[in-house]
């Protein structure tokens, strides 16, 4: 790894109490060491890119590949870069793990079937599901809105979409919590799941193959691309990281942006306002605003040098890691104006919450819809919605990519018995 000059007063990553307000820290490395060197809690030593202009440009970078063996193929196989147990379980050929040609292949083909105008179409089925979920707590008056209400929300969305028959779907949810459950512990237990799920995406599009439906893995077995179609383990790979990406990110968007507004509460209620008006466009201008503040995505995805180069006036090696901070880079006052302050109606909101470039988030507008449906429906339904926790109490879930939190405890005046 190259050098890098040792101060004594940088911060302690990647602590519990980290975890929870990673942002003054974010803000030190963004001031004294935008592109810093670290030892992560898996023993792999990465780059961590802070400020906002060289995020940006790092992540469209062609010489920054996506491809764990460009760093060391023992260290993936350990579960210690890229997802745990994607190796074993025959699941690497997706685009969160390679570059162009290939990428530029397969996401062109992927795009074909999950379009725009299929996440639209998909809207009815979102706010169903959204309601399905308030109903059956309603009453209670109190709930926590992540196992009820943040995490089923895009489990079930994203297994409607890919066409997982309804009785399916439980199982489907099992293993994604198992996935969650163990994010920041032993990381046998995610590869036991992702091995699980594997498995069923395999026999599920072999099923499809013979009985194509209007859902999105048929659509992915339909796709070509001047007469080249996705390989079964291509097909599989594609499903496993839009379930994988699709669910997680969804959770903590909606986990952090509902706390966000409980914890500002000038802003939740304007965002109230908005949704008892009718005011589409705030809520969505909302959505971005909290993709910014506290998004759900802490750190991009690993990437990997290609050959020597600098950053930010550090010199990085051929095969070290680059990790993108997009949670450092969107609070960047270079960029954006009161950056710490959270703001509903931020005028050019250029931020990188879903990235930027050729990797930048496929299934980032179902994503945004689902977080404009499930927050703008809770501020309907439960307007009295509140906090029932001592934010101190409230723990984050260990891990490095994603941010989001474990519960979230709330309470509202319920109209039942």
């Amino acid at each position: 790894m190259s050098e890098q000059p040792c101060d004594s007063s940088a911060p302690t990553l990647f602590t519990w109490e980290f975890a929870t307000d990673p942002y003054p820290a974010y803000a030190w490395l963004r001031d004294h060491a935008p592109v810093h060197r670290t030892t992560l809690p898996s023993g792999v030593d990465a780059w961590l890119v802070t400020r906002y202009a060289d995020a940006k440009k790092a992540l469209a970078d062609p010489r920054l590949s996506k491809n764990p063996q460009r760093h060391s193929a023992a260290a993936h196989a350990k579960g210690k870069v890229g997802i745990p147990g994607e190796r074993s379980a025959e699941l690497m050929t997706h685009l969160l793990n390679i570059d162009p040609p290939d990428h530029t292949r397969l996401r062109r083909l992927v795009s074909k079937a999950f379009t725009p105008g299929r996440v639209a179409e998909f809207a009815p089925r979102v706010r169903t599901l959204t309601d399905q979920l308030i109903d059956a707590f309603e009453e209670r008056g109190e709930a926590d809105l992540i196992h009820e209400f943040a995490f089923p929300l895009p489990i079930y969305a994203i297994c409607d979409l890919l066409g997982v028959p309804r009785e399916d779907q439980d199982d489907l949810r099992d293993w994604a919590g198992m996935m969650i459950r163990h994010g920041s512990g032993p990381r046998g237990g995610v590869a036991r799941a992702v091995k699980r799920i594997r498995g069923y995406l395999a026999e599920l599009i072999h099923r499809k193959r013979d009985d194509l439906g209007e859902d999105l893995i048929s659509g992915l077995i339909r796709a070509s691309d001047h007469g080249e179609h996705l390989t079964e383990n291509e097909a599989a790979a594609m499903c496993f990281v839009l379930l994988f990406a699709g669910f997680e990110t969804t959770i903590n968007l909606i986990g952090n942006g509902v706390y966000a507004l409980l914890r500002n509460p000038e802003q939740r209620a304007h965002m109230q306002r908005a949704v008892e008006e009718g005011d589409e466009r705030l809520l969505a201008a909302g959505v971005e605003e909290l993709l910014r503040y506290d998004g759900p995505v802490e750190i991009a995805t690993w990437r990997f040098a290609t050959e020597p180069l600098t950053l930010a006036g550090q010199r990085i090696a051929e095969g070290e890691p680059v990790l993108v901070v997009l949670a450092a880079a969107d609070r960047d006052p270079e960029r954006f104006a009161a950056p710490d302050v959270l703001d509903l109606t931020r005028r050019d909101n250029q931020h990188l919450g879903y990235g930027h470039g050729i990797h930048y988030c496929l299934g980032a507008p179902l994503a945004r819809l689902e977080a404009r449906t499930a927050i703008g429906t809770l501020l309907r339904r439960l307007p009295g919605l509140r906090l029932a926790a001592d934010p101190e109490d409230l723990r984050w879930r260990g891990g490095l990519i994603m941010r989001g939190l474990r519960t979230l405890p709330v309470t509202w005046n319920s109209t039942g018995g």
